[in-house]
């Protein structure tokens, strides 16, 4: 206990404090004991610093609000929800092929979501969008079983749980790209949730102080586990929530103590951990500690041992406690020191089991709810609810380290769950774990309905599509599709012209969201800080150090900007916000999120992937693009793998243009395919920081731009009738080192060649795949040609391609070439250097493609090998250097 030397006067100060609170209210008191502390720092004194409070629930009984509906009526519901739960997963284990399925996670958040549902988690109507919730992925099977009971699906799709590839199963987890009309967020891939969670109701006061869309009323609500909060995507982020006031944000913890294996935290308690975490990035903290059973024993603890003793316990000893039952806790936790033996003493050992977690009750759970969504003091809100993992599973599950893993339970386990919750199953039923559904017009089923009713309707729920938008004609770009008129400009500046083009639209302009994380200047983009304004949810309260310049820093309250720091991961979650705001908010938004692109995919994979799934529409624009373009960066900066990381999203399209018409051409296109034609794809385009004259487009190149490749020039060798000829491909910031090679193969050999600008050869590598997959399933059938067969079919001389990528890029396609083909890449990591000593060490440069189309003539037997000899010779190749992707 407290070592206290004068209990006397102890006992005086608190009856003061007593009488404050009594008299003029918990606010006075505060305000006072700040003073205090104040006062006392002020001479030095260290005062005991802690930001979290004693292990017990933060809302007093008497602050509880009072749950209004039935509460036998909704454990009854819920008994059956917990229960068709449990009969999916343990059917589906039965049948053959191990399909697998977790319930230890529903069945201890069934009470959190069950109280959400009833009262909280708004539906939408005529009048709002409904609110957003982030269901933690392993509860999958009670967001099931309770859309069952509502009559939303089948026994047939239950028991077609994990059996997904007929089109008629449900997913394992939330995933929105094979359920589009219900599920809207994938957040099974732990710590995706949180993020999004966050950037999500960030992007909705964005929305909302844009005055684009009413978001008044609207709440983000993200379930996620105590284990999933070690994932640093969960937590990485809540201070932007806490600066950013985003009191349209609630977060419920389940805290169940468990990982996946064992304890979250065996030696410490992460309710604590979490409350002091979340506390000191600025929210509000509901903590949902304990039961109503311990109301009456926290009422008995005048001297508060029984608190001391909590306080003191570890997450392990509670976990045993709850495994061991009864006779274990009356002996390791009431027993610990006489005091709080005697608090225990008229207990039964039911009465002991019956002292319940606060994230199973209820009415904790209504009081802690309904403070969140009412909390008007600017804050994001989390709620830390205690639980046991596998709740109900009794001896065979309930708060073991094994719990996560249970699939199966023998029949005595099922018969005591089902008498646990009062389940009308048969014993001779109990065999086959039957689904149990009331029928239509049973208490049950009205109250359930009726509950949904008044909150707007069935959740989850998805918009798969919005009203199409006008995208204005491609001549909106008309100045960079005429080039740059002999000025040297770089892929990077040509999209801001477009950029700049899109937001000056009168149909689609307010719709444009540039995203950065902190790179604006870098991708010469600050132009736009002056004319849009960055968005920040206070405005700006400062002068800029820079205000006399033209491009000066400016922040505002109504920015279009969304400028995320330096965060990747954050960037990306806005830019999913923003990509799907077309489903969430039925408002399409046009984002284009600009950052380097080697910290792109690689940084945030998991994302992009979710991306994919969650049907984002959008651009993804990577910067500074390619191995050898990035003068004086190196290693850590250079990108030579993007594009292949790109082509794994399925819906993902990838474009690595070279200039800026190119540019320009795919993203109409892609705009007209996203928000016209109601398409889910989402694009990645490379642009570089390299100078160069961008020439206008010619004429009726579109279409080979979409495709992936088009004929850009032919040089001929004059002079000669016969000469002969080559192939080449380039693409991107390596076209123009392409273009060079055919001069200096016309001038020094007089070989002609015809330059192909590639501006994908992902979108061709699919393109031959699909085609390939449809001659074969169709040997009956006329063979098709890939579309790269189509435009070299015919075309003499071998085939080169150079890029600034993997060679595994331009690889792919070699099944579609025909004769020889040779490929150029950067393989192995980048460096420090100039472009020009990049592309020599990578063997991607001018001199390199030559010699590369001399060995294409010589292995097709055009010419002689003393040919290369000489031309290594002249350009100064050392055939003997170590490989590039070696060293």
């Amino acid at each position: 206990m407290y070592q206290d030397d004068d209990p006397t006067e102890t006992s005086e100060w608190l009856d003061a404090l007593e009488s404050l609170i009594e008299h003029e209210g918990v606010d006075r008191a505060k305000f006072i004991l700040e003073r205090l502390s104040e006062r006392a720092s002020r001479d030095g004194t260290e005062l005991p610093y802690s930001i979290t409070t004693p292990f017990r629930n933060t809302i007093p009984v008497n602050q509880e609000a009072r749950m209004p509906g039935d509460l036998f009526m909704e454990r009854r519901i819920r008994s059956l929800i917990r229960w068709n739960a449990l009969a999916m997963v343990l059917r589906a284990n039965r049948r053959p092929g191990d399909l697998g399925g977790h319930i230890s996670t529903f069945a201890s958040s069934a009470t959190l979501y069950d109280v959400g549902f009833n009262y909280f988690f708004h539906g939408g109507g005529d009048q709002r969008e409904s609110d957003l919730v982030y269901f933690q992925g392993h509860s999958s099977p009670g967001i099931y079983a309770r859309s069952f009971l509502e009559g939303r699906f089948s026994e047939e799709q239950l028991d077609k749980f994990r059996e997904e590839v007929d089109g008629n199963g449900l997913p394992s987890y939330p995933h929105p790209w094979l359920l589009p009309d219900y599920w809207q967020f994938p957040t099974v891939s732990m710590g995706l949730g949180p993020i999004q969670a966050i950037y999500q109701a960030h992007v909705m006061k964005y929305l909302h102080s844009r005055e684009l869309i009413d978001m008044e009323d609207r709440k983000v609500w993200c379930f996620i586990g105590d284990g999933e909060c070690d994932e640093p995507e969960t937590l990485g982020c809540i201070s932007k929530a806490g600066r950013e006031k985003l009191d349209n944000l609630v977060f419920v913890v389940n805290c169940n103590l468990q990982r996946l294996d064992g304890p979250v935290r065996g030696n410490g308690k992460i309710i604590q951990e979490l409350e002091g975490i979340f506390r000191g990035a600025g929210w509000n903290v509901i903590k949902v500690v304990w039961g109503r059973m311990w109301d009456p024993l926290f009422d008995k603890d005048v001297d508060g041992v029984m608190q001391h003793t909590m306080d003191e316990l570890v997450d392990g000893e509670i976990q045993n406690y709850t495994s061991n039952g009864p006779v274990y806790t009356r002996k390791h936790f009431f027993g610990k020191n006489p005091e709080l033996a005697k608090l225990a003493e008229d207990l039964t050992d039911e009465d002991i089991n019956n002292l319940n977690r606060g994230g199973h009750d209820p009415y904790k759970v209504y009081a802690a709810y309904h403070r969140a969504v009412n909390s008007n003091n600017g804050k994001p809100t989390v709620i830390l609810a205690h639980t046991i993992k596998g709740y109900g599973f009794g001896e065979a599950g309930e708060g073991q380290n094994t719990t996560h893993s249970l699939k199966k339970l023998d029949l005595e386990t099922l018969k005591g769950f089902r008498d646990r919750f009062a389940v009308p199953i048969k014993d001779d039923e109990l065999e086959n774990v039957p689904y149990y559904r009331p029928a239509p017009d049973s208490p049950e089923m009205v109250y359930m309905r009726k509950r949904r009713q008044d909150l707007g309707g069935f959740l989850p729920k998805r918009r798969k599509d919005s009203q199409p938008l006008k995208i204005p004609d491609l001549d909106i770009f008309k100045n960079v599709l005429e080039g740059s008129g002999g000025r040297e400009i770089s892929t990077t500046m040509a999209f801001v012209r477009i950029l700049s083009a899109l937001v000056r639209d009168k149909r689609v302009g307010k719709r444009v969201v540039p995203i950065v994380p902190d790179e604006a200047r870098t991708f010469g983009m600050e132009g736009m800080f002056r004319q849009l304004g960055i968005y920040t949810a206070e405005g700006q309260k400062y002068v800029p150090q820079d205000r006399e310049q033209i491009m000066y820093y400016k922040e505002d309250k109504k920015g279009q900007i969304l400028q995320e720091g330096i965060n990747e991961a954050g960037a990306m979650a806005a830019w999913m916000a923003c990509a799907t705001s077309y489903s969430n908010n039925g408002f399409p938004l046009i984002p284009f999120y600009a950052y380097y692109s080697m910290f792109g995919f690689q940084r945030v994979g998991d994302l992009a992937w979710a991306a994919g799934d969650i049907q984002a529409r959008g651009f993804l624009i990577g910067g500074t693009a390619g191995r050898t373009t990035l003068n004086g960066e190196g290693l850590q900066h250079q990108d030579g793998h993007s594009h292949l990381l790109a082509q794994t999203i399925p819906n993902c399209k990838a474009y690595d243009p070279a200039y800026g018409y190119e540019m320009a051409v795919v993203i109409h296109h892609g705009m007209k395919e996203m928000f016209e034609e109601n398409k889910n794809l989402f694009y990645y385009l490379t642009m570089m920081n390299e100078n160069y004259e961008q020439p206008a487009m010619p004429e009726g190149v579109e279409d080979g731009i979409i495709q992936g490749m088009y004929l850009l020039e032919s040089v001929e060798a004059k002079g000669k009738k016969k000469a002969h000829r080559v192939q080449l491909l380039g693409s991107g910031a390596i076209l123009n080192e392409v273009r060079a090679a055919a001069q200096m193969l016309k001038d020094d050999f007089g070989i002609a060649s015809d330059v192909w600008s590639v501006t994908s050869f992902s979108e061709l590598g699919r393109d031959g795949l699909h085609v390939e997959r449809w001659n074969r399933l169709h040997p009956d059938d006329k063979p098709r040609q890939a579309y790269i067969t189509r435009c070299l079919d015919g075309q003499k001389g071998p085939v080169i391609s150079a890029t600034d990528y993997m060679k595994l890029y331009s690889e792919q396609v070699r099944a579609f070439v025909p004769g020889t083909y040779l490929t150029l890449g950067t393989d192995g990591y980048g460096r420090s250097d100039t472009r020009e000593t990049l592309r020599s060490h990578f063997e991607v440069d001018r001199y390199h493609v030559t010699v590369t189309a001399l060995t294409g003539l010589v292995r097709d037997g055009e010419i002689k090998e003393d040919v290369v000899l000489e031309a290594m010779r002249k350009y100064g190749i050392d055939r003997n250097k170590t490989n590039p992707a070696l060293c």
